[in-house]
């Protein structure tokens, strides 16, 4: 595992150290740790929120049914006739 160091104003400090020893974290770098991850996962929320806003976006939709099946299985295996 890799090394970081970071400088924290003692206001900061204290309170990481309180919330570590109040919580279920062994120690500082634990909740360090938890709040990058959690961090992480809202960064990946926020992609797949502009993804999905984008498809909407990208204009008229295509309706998925049997027949868009068969073409895409068609494509993909190169028997398509276009």
């Amino acid at each position: 595992m890799a090394t970081m160091n970071i400088s924290l104003p003692d206001s900061l400090k204290h309170f990481v150290q309180e919330r570590a020893s109040s919580s279920d974290y062994s120690n500082p770098s634990d909740y360090i740790r938890a709040l990058i991850r959690a961090d992480k996962l809202r960064a990946a929320e926020e992609r797949l929120e502009q993804a999905l806003l984008e498809g909407l976006n990208s204009g008229p939709s295509v309706p998925v049914d049997t027949a868009f099946w068969e073409r895409l299985n068609q494509r993909a295996s190169g028997t398509d006739k276009c």
